[in-house]
């Protein structure tokens, strides 16, 4: 995309150049304020300092990230802890919750 990159300062008649941090394991982190364009033609914006956008396509409220890429998974330990006791970890004792 020839000409996207603008770096001149803010009076002199061209925006500023906007900061993206792309984080493989998460969402992608704009300095905002931020417009985005979407595919269906839509325009939505964020006034935000900092915008995360969603990379993974898992969010329910895209084009913006709700963290849905950070599925969380039992460590191997925990869950064969849980099958040989039938409880869950930490909560061996044997004591009985309080009725009321």
């Amino acid at each position: 995309m020839a000409g996207a990159r603008q770096t001149g300062r803010a009076g002199d008649g061209e925006r500023p150049a906007r900061r993206v941090v792309i984080d493989p394991a998460g969402p992608v982190l704009v300095e905002g304020p931020v417009e985005v364009d979407l595919g269906d033609g839509r325009t939505v914006t964020s006034d935000r300092f900092m915008v995360a956008l969603c990379a993974c396509r898992r969010s329910r409220s895209h084009p913006w990230c709700d963290t849905s890429h950070r599925r969380r998974s039992r460590p191997a330990r925990e869950q064969t802890a849980r099958t040989e006791t039938g409880t869950e970890p930490g909560t061996e004792t044997g004591a009985e919750p309080d009725g009321g």
